[in-house]
């Protein structure tokens, strides 16, 4: 059973189409790029298989049950896109609450908190308000509410925004550890060097379809780089 799949899936917006028709399973464990330019309706899809919108045909499946059942979306870790943080809350405040939200309590959710501040190096500004941080400092306290729960299953939408090169290598590393202990992972990004670290497919979304799927092995041709496939997909190059 896949971790999460769409199936022929259409999304109109106001007469605007910006899925059509768009198929693809990840299998568990397992880790998968969803790449497109801007527009190319990525962060529609983790909308989708989110909960926060709902196909306007086919279907849309979480551990082979709909994203609108609250049960579905248990052990669901997320970083968006555009990552908006309460500013006077405090590091370690706002993580306990996600914590609490994600069903977390007491000792275990102080527990998950330090860990996971630990783990994104940002335990030595754990009451810092939250305003008062970084771009880059704010995607790791992201990370971290992503992480809390111990998910199996990760959506991060342009993960590495406002990392520099070491916050891009520590997140390529956490990544990692989470695929070690069998997390799934679908991860939207234009960082496509990154994505060919971290991934084992990827899916090139553009104008709201499928123009390209499969491993890297199989989407690259002799001589190209995944950017250079990317490009030769989304411009509809011959082969």
């Amino acid at each position: 059973m896949p971790a999460l799949e769409l199936d022929a899936v259409s999304k109109r917006f106001n007469g605007r189409t910006a899925l059509e028709g768009v198929s693809f399973a990840v299998e568990a464990g397992s880790a998968v790029g969803l790449l497109g330019p801007n527009g190319a309706g990525k962060t529609t899809a983790l909308r989708l298989l989110l909960g926060l919108a709902r196909p306007s045909g086919g279907e849309v499946r979480l551990r082979d049950r709909s994203p609108a059942e609250a049960d579905a979306r248990v052990g669901l870790g997320y970083l968006p896109e555009r990552l908006v943080l309460p500013s006077r809350m405090t590091v370690a405040g706002f993580l306990a609450l996600q914590a609490s939200l994600a069903g977390l309590s007491g000792g275990d959710r102080d527990q998950s908190v330090e860990e996971a501040m630990q783990r994104v190096g940002v335990a030595d500004r754990a009451e810092d308000r939250l305003g008062g941080l970084s771009k880059g400092l704010c995607q790791r306290v992201g990370f971290a509410q992503a992480f809390l729960a111990a998910p199996d299953l990760l959506l991060l939408d342009e993960p590495t925004s406002g990392l520099d090169p070491l916050g891009i290598r520590d997140a390529r590393d956490w990544i990692g550890r989470e695929r070690e202990r069998g997390c799934t992972v679908l991860v939207s990004s234009h960082v496509l060097s990154e994505v060919e670290r971290v991934c084992d497919r990827v899916i090139i979304l553009h104008e709201g379809r499928i123009v390209g799927s499969g491993l890297t092995a199989e989407i690259v041709q002799e001589g190209e780089t995944l950017e250079d496939a990317f490009v030769r997909l989304v411009r509809g190059q011959p082969s």
